[in-house]
């Protein structure tokens, strides 16, 4: 019997022994009787009960060892839920299992708070893989725990003893074009080439979507490449920044960050069958990382990108579950994802990071 597992439960309402309940069925699963450290996903229901559900989960594991955070929806191998109150646990009972005092070159699991995920923390430490804990929109603050205490500086981070990771991030996008440099002012993109910026993009789009009154500018970015544009897109290096209106009459569009003359500059749609795929990709390569095939695993995932992105099914989870049948999963849906990403840690958007772990002993 694995010395991890993981369980997963929802109830009509907010109750912190809903708590307890998750982690004593995850220790039940494990047969150690005891943990050693527990993860904690509550939704963002538990959000004003999030101590007293803490306390709960200790209890019941009889370790003070309780790290997590509340989000908008959470989910293990077994199932998500979302829009109802529910609690996820992944309980340690062996080798592996969160430390108290992280070695200096390890991976950082990190969980913030939008306002708490400042630039200074994302670039300290190893690399950074997480969550940003918000509420049901995706924008104010959730509440996070850190080793059986509320962390009062909205964000805290611990890493994961006794086992080799292998940490990707999943963008889901579909590239549409080669990068470009580009002709700007401030936020405004005037040119990509030697042609204006919105008949570049809509050159580049599908047929229907050129077809359409008003442009879904909720799917559609800017790639901007970092370094040398000669195999930046493989290799991930490029930071998406989200279009928010075009105009007919100067052909330009408008971005949500400036931009500088020069960038290079790819358009890029979020498309599911592209986050599908990617994800897949993913989960095919993480493992060759790792030296072997993982023991348990972490995925934190983007309300914007979750079921309701998929039409009513979580596919990023199903692809995970379709490659490593019955490993031990679990994770959270979050308004932003923390992303070890070539450039350095970042906060990225609509996006799946996958974290796959392999014991020593």
């Amino acid at each position: 019997m694995s010395q991890i597992a993981t369980a997963l439960a929802s109830a009509d309402k907010a109750d912190p022994e809903l708590a307890g309940d998750v982690v004593r069925a995850a220790i039940e699963r494990t047969g150690v009787g005891i943990a050693r450290s527990v993860l904690l996903f509550l939704s963002t229901d538990f959000v004003h009960q999030a101590h007293a559900a803490v306390l709960a989960a200790s209890r019941a594991a009889n370790c003070l060892q309780v790290t997590g955070c509340t989000a908008p929806g959470v989910f293990t191998e077994e199932d998500w839920v979302l829009d109802r109150p529910a609690a996820c646990a992944m309980v340690f009972g062996g080798g592996s299992g969160l430390a108290a005092h992280p070695e200096a070159d390890a991976p950082l699991l990190s969980l913030a708070a939008p306002n708490a995920a400042g630039r200074s923390w994302l670039e300290g430490g190893e690399q950074r893989y997480g969550l940003l804990s918000t509420d049901s929109s995706a924008h104010g603050a959730g509440r996070i725990w850190c080793h059986g205490k509320m962390a009062a500086e909205g964000r805290c981070e611990t890493a994961i003893a006794g086992a080799r990771a292998a940490i990707g991030v999943s963008r889901g996008m579909r590239i549409l074009g080669e990068p470009r440099p580009v002709t700007c002012n401030g936020r405004d993109v005037l040119k990509t080439g030697e042609h204006s910026a919105l008949n570049a993009l809509l050159r580049e789009l599908p047929l229907e979507m050129r077809e359409m009154e008003k442009l879904p500018f909720h799917l559609l970015a800017a790639g901007v490449i970092k370094g040398n544009p000669e195999g930046a897109i493989a290799e991930g290096r490029y930071a998406l920044v989200p279009i928010i209106a075009a105009s007919h009459d100067e052909r330009s569009i408008t971005l949500t960050l400036p931009l500088d003359d020069g960038d290079q500059v790819f358009w890029a749609m979020r498309q599911g069958l592209a986050a599908e795929n990617d994800m897949r990709r993913l989960a095919g390569e993480l493992p060759g990382k790792l030296g072997g095939e993982p023991d348990f695993g972490l995925l934190f995932s983007c309300l914007g990108r979750g079921p309701w992105f998929f039409g009513g099914e979580d596919r990023d989870l199903a692809v995970v579950k379709e490659r490593f049948p019955g490993l031990p999963l679990i994770g959270a849906y979050g308004g932003g994802q923390i992303a070890p990403l070539p450039g350095g840690n970042e906060q990225v958007h609509n996006a799946a990071v996958l974290a796959l772990f392999r014991s020593n002993v």
